[in-house]
């Protein structure tokens, strides 16, 4: 009897043991191939997302072919315009920067007065977080050249990796069928009408929940340029924009947007009727996303546990940054569908479905 217990003793730390190196070599291995995955990924959902679009072309007036490169282009011609908009109200921020500096510094000051009257902080403890806040390559001392490389460098990393995501989705569109009839040629004529089911579930979850959020997001930035732009905050636009689209980050997005509102608005004016209102403005509007937006707009399309989702959201933003937390949830409901049709995995998707816990 000893000896049994010893062996499944022996056998749990074994496997318990294996499964930490699988899952900690497997998030280094997302990590490192980010380069590589991220824009694969990001393409797959874009490509689901116009799927629904591409077969209307496709049975009304056109071939897959043209049908995969207009989707493709209309998905450029959306991206290439939201980021001219936000050009635009960047170049507004840089203009005014030196008043906005200016402004903002006395609201630094008082801040730092207060921290060093009601908290054990020193003097030398806030000017270490201030240099160790700073950016090297934006220092007084930093060499032109380079602070240009780095630029560069950036700068085609960014249209390297933009131009590849539209590459991936003309040819994810043009050839989906070849890859469905691939990953049903992996399983015996006994499951594929399962699997087949499994990948056009994953694909309609993906579908709801991105159009809901994207109509989601569109009514957020109307409903923050509105209230933003009474109570006076300087480029409303730009932080509505950018309030609206962290939205799609769960429950962090949206304290990450106040904070932009207030930086930009009280701490750039000093007017406290400024902070009133970006608090009036974003208190209005999360109650009308929670409350209206959210149900009847998204709706319950991701049937996704809270807890997970902000456990998602970290772990990708761990491992792919800002893309990873907005690619966690469609990529952990994917998941979820998989997991609710193989047998063996079904009490996963009980853990992560948001179901009644009575």
């Amino acid at each position: 009897m000893e000896k049994t217990l010893s062996s499944k003793g022996k056998q749990i730390l074994f496997f318990g043991t294996l499964s930490i190196l699988v899952i900690y070599f497997l998030f280094q291995g997302l990590f490192h191939a980010k380069g590589f995955l991220i824009p694969l990924t990001t393409a797959l959902i874009f490509a689901l997302l116009m799927m629904p679009l591409a077969r209307k072309m496709e049975k009304s007036f056109i071939n897959r072919t043209a049908s995969s490169l207009l989707n493709t282009f209309i998905i450029l011609l959306v991206s290439v315009g939201f980021m001219a908009l936000v050009s635009m109200q960047v170049k507004t921020v840089v203009d005014d920067w030196s008043q906005i500096k200016e402004t903002m510094q006395p609201k630094i000051e008082n801040l730092k007065g207060f921290l060093l009257e009601h908290t054990p902080l020193n003097q030398e403890d806030l000017k270490q977080s201030g240099e160790g806040s700073s950016v090297p390559f934006m220092g007084e001392n930093s060499n032109p050249g380079q602070k240009a490389a780095s630029f560069l460098n950036q700068a085609v990393s960014f249209f390297g990796d933009y131009l590849l995501t539209f590459i991936y989705i003309f040819f994810i569109l043009n050839y989906r069928h070849r890859f469905k009839d691939f990953l049903l040629l992996l399983f015996p004529d006994s499951k594929r009408k399962e699997v087949k089911k499994v990948i056009e579930d994953s694909a309609k979850v993906t579908q709801k929940y991105l159009v809901g959020k994207l109509i989601l997001i569109g009514l957020l930035a109307v409903l923050y340029s509105i209230g933003l732009g009474i109570s006076g905050v300087n480029n409303f636009i730009l932080v509505s924009l950018i309030s609206a689209i962290l939205s799609i980050i769960p429950y962090i997005g949206n304290i990450i947007g106040m904070g932009l509102a207030i930086v930009f608005g009280y701490l750039t004016s000093g007017d406290s009727t400024v902070l009133i209102g970006i608090i009036i403005t974003f208190t209005i509007a999360q109650f009308v996303e929670s409350y209206i937006l959210q149900p009847y707009v998204v709706g319950d399309q991701v049937d996704l546990h809270p807890l997970f989702v902000i456990l998602a959201v970290i772990i990708g933003g761990m491992i792919w940054g800002i893309m990873g937390m907005i690619l966690a949830i469609p990529i952990l409901a994917i998941f979820n569908v998989v997991f609710s049709h193989i047998p063996p995995l079904k009490p996963f998707a009980f853990l992560f479905s948001k179901e009644d816990d009575d």
